[in-house]
């Protein structure tokens, strides 16, 4: 089994990073792979609305969304992070989360599968970028976990967020209960109890009544 741990920071190594590594060590103890992708620097393009992820199932924009998308398919849980920029999530996270859940609609890549949005701010709005996070993990139909409090660290350096031993302890919560949750869904697909198949059917726009 294996959890993408994705870094929504422009810091490869900041205080995302080192929540992110709190929450692993609880899954690789319990023997389960955990692999890092850092979504980078460099600017990520907000969605277009132009529909060609509709049919090719892909995004137009060949970057890190595509690549993510491709490993995603094989990952079995999902834990995201990023700042918090102005009491929300920071902008490139923003694109990219957009452009992957629209891009992953009509596809089982997400489906079922456990996931945890986790945040880290010098001081507040982390509260506000954890809710966000869950409009998109909702809307996929995914297992949401938590941990002992909101899913937050604090901290303006990583070396602060050192010193966060609730907010540490609320990361390494995430990962003991993604590995219970991991496990039981083993369990219980062993034993024949799988997963109900996703359900489908008409968009109802209300300004047409159809």
């Amino acid at each position: 089994m294996k959890v993408l741990m994705v870094n929504g920071s422009p810091h490869r190594n900041g205080c995302t990073a080192r929540a992110l590594r709190e929450v692993a060590g609880p899954l690789q103890a319990a023997g389960i792979e955990v692999e890092d992708f850092w979504i980078g620097s460099r600017d990520l393009g907000g969605c277009k609305a132009c529909g060609y992820c509709e049919t090719a199932g892909k995004c137009v924009m060949n970057d890190k969304v595509n690549e993510f998308c491709a490993l995603a398919d094989h990952a079995d849980g999902f834990v995201f992070g990023s700042p918090v920029y102005y009491a929300s999530i920071a902008g490139q996270m923003r694109s990219f989360l957009d452009r992957v859940f629209y891009s992953s609609q009509g596809s089982s890549r997400f489906y079922m599968k456990p996931v945890a949005g986790i945040s880290n701010s010098r001081r507040a709005g982390c509260v506000t970028t954890y809710d966000q996070f869950n409009h998109y993990f909702g809307i996929g139909n995914m297992l949401i976990v938590s941990g002992t409090y909101w899913n937050e660290t604090h901290g303006f350096t990583p070396e602060d967020v050192e010193k966060d031993a609730e907010g540490l302890r609320c990361m390494r919560a995430i990962g003991q209960n993604m590995a219970y949750v991991l496990r039981a869904k083993e369990a219980a697909e062993a034993a024949g109890v799988l997963p109900p198949e996703p359900l489908s059917g008409p968009l109802t726009n209300f300004m047409d009544g159809k």
